[in-house]
């Protein structure tokens, strides 16, 4: 089967998707049909076979059923598609924008003839009903006609509905506001008829029951709720479109040799892309040339910039801090990390989660459940003895009260925005479902390599023995062991090289299960487990290896010439926020296990590490044990969670109720799970699981308020409580109940923007080391800075750049530095504070505080004669030179003395000798004074 996504015009309320939805699965050849509302987009799954056949008839159905489908273009990037939908969404709010301000313009007037003169508002005689009834009711119908031809939209798209047996919103809306309209041309008509006959009562009667302004105010006011909610749905993807805009839109590329400026669309994979200090990286690659620091917090959440070498891969969306690199483009387009997390976020939008099934169902028959409501109010109204007027304002008023919107929309607005939440976090749900089922997590499984460990071993431990030099036996250790491709020889390999311990010659390197051997400096050194003691020296260290082994660790033992030197201990070194991620994971009742296939020793030492016993460890098993460990645990009524990183993790990754991989973990492990953690954070576990109780908690508050609504407002609406109490709704209020009920749910969706991880999960950054040498970097002056500024506004590195590069380019300034966590801009330079101030209000950021250090300053003193001047331009012209030259604070030219003063600090004379040479004139002495 072939997923298939298709852009779906038309829609405008829950029982318009649910319509769609069962035209698309009533074609022949189509699986998993799910239609979006929110983003008026429909997925299904189609016979590969004959898949443009099924394509076609997809759209054939829809667009019997009244609506629109068209088929997305296959290879369009992310971007593409995204800035597509964006487009269409602006262009939409723009059209409604348009629509409401007149129809607010013309409803003001409209309500100012209806309504004005009973409200003491002075009028022109032939628009007050009392004086001249007809001439009035035709100005308000004119008035009227405007607003209906502005948003006849709503009487398009519901008879459209109608006709297809497929009644929507737009119908409830049509049918209320029509209603109103045929009665109000009715009443005029009468009133003309009881004018001819002379009935001044009845033509008074029908001049106060036009309903002209009813017919108006709904149409407005449900264009109000639809810009407003169009407003409010722009924002539910803000998560996305702020990664979207990290892709820089050109970049500069080698091409015979030469750099040239393209788009970031057009690089293709090989070609040599050039980076520069503060440019955004456009694709995913590897370094091939140079040093640089980079910026990875939009795809890591990692705050300290990263040293980049050759060989080293980069990705895209990130920020050159510093430095130059030429890099090999790898991974292209669609292709590219960042590409990878906005499709899941996509295919996790497009779904639906199960929660969303009711609110389907109810929709289905809501709207026509309604219009017989409707018809039943009338009705019974009618019976009782009451008049049409009041059994036709109570019908009205139950048709626009009805909101089927608020259903369609309470949970993919909440998915939706909780997604986009996720995908910031580096929490990658990929579907809707799944949002929905991590809640329900009893028991959560942890792989231990790569996940509770960092998956790499390392040296841990240097124990010399009779008085031996730790660096000297890891220098004698580590040039035999460098000569082995063991994960343990590399382990000691690399701690001598972060020692940066200058190894020796090893000659005739032999290997064999368990031990290393090598001729170092004439002396025979041997490196292993207990097999390379003899018994007498194994029995005397055992207490030491036997305590290094519960502690999780592998000794190896270092010998000279029989005699041992030292043991060394490698590990797998438990990840640091481990210990927190578990203990975060029980505070919220969740059942914690290690399932791996290390041995038991090692397995336990790692659990005690991190706050488990021996008992939530289950040791030495093979990837199939790890699944059926899953099955029976589902057999006992869990729900599991399991998290991995490897091929190994895979098949316990699919049979969990929820596979979660960590983003640094093998492709097959990725591909296995339903959430990825992009940053690989162990914490990110919790933070999903609280992340995903949010979502549902919003979801249902606002199937609640939807329900709610309805269950109020229609019986309000159909008069109900009118014997009792007295209350009776008017259509215009019925009408803006109905569309603030849409916004109220697209609003509370948004809150979740605002979702942070808990306390507990808060992220402690380490600076990453890396054995390499750092970029060359500019060498700074000692001395303290000139002006300090307190920067607000600041969120992102690109912030801080922008105000950077605002500070550097600013007259007088010779260095700027923006500390974006302390959100302080240090200058130095003769700039003043509020020249400095007003560079960083320019770039669009404020300056809360501004201080200028006082320094100790030395000023000099230059005279020079200049010969050459013969005017005061001459004077104006050295003098404006002079004053350019670096550490100069005043200069003064006298043009009758021919002589140039200058003061400044610093100040270089050969500078200023230049400065009037390449004026045009001759300097023939300079003294400093």
């Amino acid at each position: 089967m072939k997923e298939v996504h298709f852009d779906v015009r038309g829609m405008s309320c829950a029982a318009c998707s649910a319509r769609v939805e069962k035209a698309a699965e009533s074609v022949a050849g189509t699986e998993g049909v799910a239609v979006n509302l929110l983003k008026n987009s429909m997925v299904c799954s189609v016979d590969d076979t004959k898949a443009d056949a099924v394509i076609a008839a997809v759209e054939k159905a829809v667009a019997d059923a009244g609506y629109e489908a068209l088929c997305r273009e296959e290879g369009k990037t992310a971007k593409g598609s995204e800035n597509e939908l964006q487009a269409a969404a602006d262009a939409e709010t723009r059209q409604l924008k348009i629509r409401l301000y007149t129809s607010v313009v013309l409803c003001v007037i409209l309500m100012a003839v209806a309504m004005g003169p009973m409200a003491g508002l002075a009028v022109p005689a032939f628009l007050d009903p009392r004086v001249s009834p007809v001439s009035a009711a035709l100005t308000q119908l004119l008035l009227t006609i405007p607003v209906v031809a502005l948003n006849f939209k709503f009487f398009r798209q519901g008879t459209k509905g109608l006709i297809h047996g497929a009644p929507n919103m737009d119908t409830l809306v049509a049918i209320g506001a029509g209603a109103s309209l045929l009665f109000g041309i009715f009443a005029l008509y009468r009133m003309v008829f009881a004018l001819e006959a002379g009935d001044a009562a009845q033509t008074m009667h029908y001049a106060h029951n036009l309903y002209f302004d009813s017919a108006a105010m709904i149409l407005t006011l449900i264009t109000v709720g639809k810009y407003f909610e169009a407003r409010a749905k722009g924002k539910t993807t803000a998560a996305v479109s702020a990664l979207l805009k990290l892709v820089p839109e050109t970049a500069v590329v080698m091409r015979n040799g030469t750099e040239v400026t393209v788009k970031a669309a057009d690089i293709v994979a090989g070609d040599t892309v050039v980076l520069k200090t503060g440019e955004r990286i456009p694709v995913d690659g590897v370094v091939i040339e140079g040093t640089a620091t980079v910026d990875e917090s939009a795809m890591t959440g990692e705050s300290l910039p990263v040293a980049k070498a050759a060989g080293d891969s980069l990705s895209g969306a990130t920020l050159m801090t510093s430095g130059r690199l030429l890099m090999r483009a790898v991974r292209v387009g669609d292709e590219t990390a960042l590409a990878q997390i906005i499709r899941l976020v996509d295919e996790a939008t497009s779904g639906k989660a199960p929660v969303a099934r009711l609110a389907d169902k109810v929709s289905a028959y809501f709207v026509p459940a309604v219009i017989g409501i409707a018809f039943v109010t009338a009705a019974v109204w009618l019976v009782c003895g009451y008049s049409w007027e009041f059994a036709a304002t109570c019908a009205v008023s139950v048709l626009v009260i009805s909101c089927p919107c608020a259903l369609g929309l309470a949970t993919p607005t909440a998915i939706m925005v909780g997604t986009g939440r996720g995908a910031a976090e580096g929490l990658l749900f990929k579907s809707a479902e799944v949002i929905e089922k991590t809640r329900s997590v009893t028991t959560v499984i942890l792989d231990k390599t790569g996940t509770v460990t960092e998956g790499r071993p390392a040296l841990t431990d240097i124990v010399p023995l009779a008085g031996q030099n730790a660096d000297e036996v890891l220098t004698l250790a580590a040039s035999v062991e460098v000569l082995s491709e063991h994960p343990l020889a590399k382990a000691v390999a690399g701690a001598a090289k972060e020692k940066n311990l200058a190894l020796l010659k090893a000659e005739a390197f032999t290997q064999a299960p368990g031990r290393v051997e090598a001729l170092v400096s004439g002396r025979k050194i041997a490196l292993g487990n207990v097999s390379v003691l003899d018994d007498t020296e194994a029995q005397k260290l055992s207490p030491a290896l036997e305590k290094l082994a519960d502690e999780g660790k592998t000794a190896l033992v270092v010998v000279a010439g029989g005699k041992p030197l030292a043991v060394l201990a490698v590990a797998d070194a438990v990840k640091p926020e481990s210990h927190q991620a578990i203990a975060a994971l029980k505070a919220r009742g969740l059942k914690v296990r290690i399932v791996t296939g290390d041995n038991a020793r090692t397995a336990a030492a790692v659990a005690r590490a991190v706050g488990l016993t021996a008992a939530d460890v289950t040791a030495q098993v093979l990837p199939a044990d790890k699944e059926r460990i899953v099955r029976e645990l589902q057999a006992d009524g869990e729900t599991v969670l399991m998290v991995g990183d490897g091929i190994n993790d895979a098949p316990a990754l699919t049979r969990a109720d929820i596979g979660m991989a960590i983003g640094a973990g093998t492709d097959v492990a990725v591909e296995s799970a339903d959430i990825v953690l992009v940053r690989s954070r162990l914490t990110d576990v919790a933070a999903a699981y609280d992340l995903s109780a949010a979502v549902m908690r919003n979801i249902k508050e606002n199937l609640f308020w939807a329900f709610f609504y309805n269950a109020v407002g229609i019986p309000v609406a159909a008069g109900v409580f009118y014997l009792w109490l007295g209350w009776t709704l008017n259509p215009m209020i019925a009408a803006a109940a109905m569309s603030m009920s849409s916004v109220s749910v697209v609003s509370n969706a948004l809150r979740l923007r605002g979702w942070k991880r808990a306390a507990d999960l808060a992220v402690t950054v380490k600076a990453q080391t890396k054995e390499r040498p750092e970029p060359q970097k500019e060498q700074q002056p000692e001395t303290p800075c000139d002006v300090e500024l307190i920067v607000e506004g600041m969120h992102c590195p690109h912030c801080s750049g922008r105000v950077e590069k605002a500070l550097a380019a600013t007259a007088g300034v010779t260095k700027a530095e923006v500390d974006l966590a302390k959100k302080t801009a240090l200058v130095w330079g003769s700039a003043s504070a509020e020249t400095l101030k007003a560079a960083v209000v320019a770039a669009g950021y404020t300056v809360s505080s501004t201080t200028t250090k006082k320094k100790e300053i030395k000023m000099t003193t230059y005279v020079l004669t200049v010969n050459g001047m013969h005017c005061t331009h001459c004077s104006g012209s050295v003098q404006k030179a002079l004053s350019a030259v670096a550490g100069v604070t005043k200069a003064a030219v006298d043009l009758e003395s021919k002589k140039a003063t200058v003061e400044g600090e610093g100040v270089n004379p050969e500078a200023l000798k230049a400065a009037v040479t390449d004026a045009g004139f001759e300097v023939a002495d300079i003294r400093s004074e």
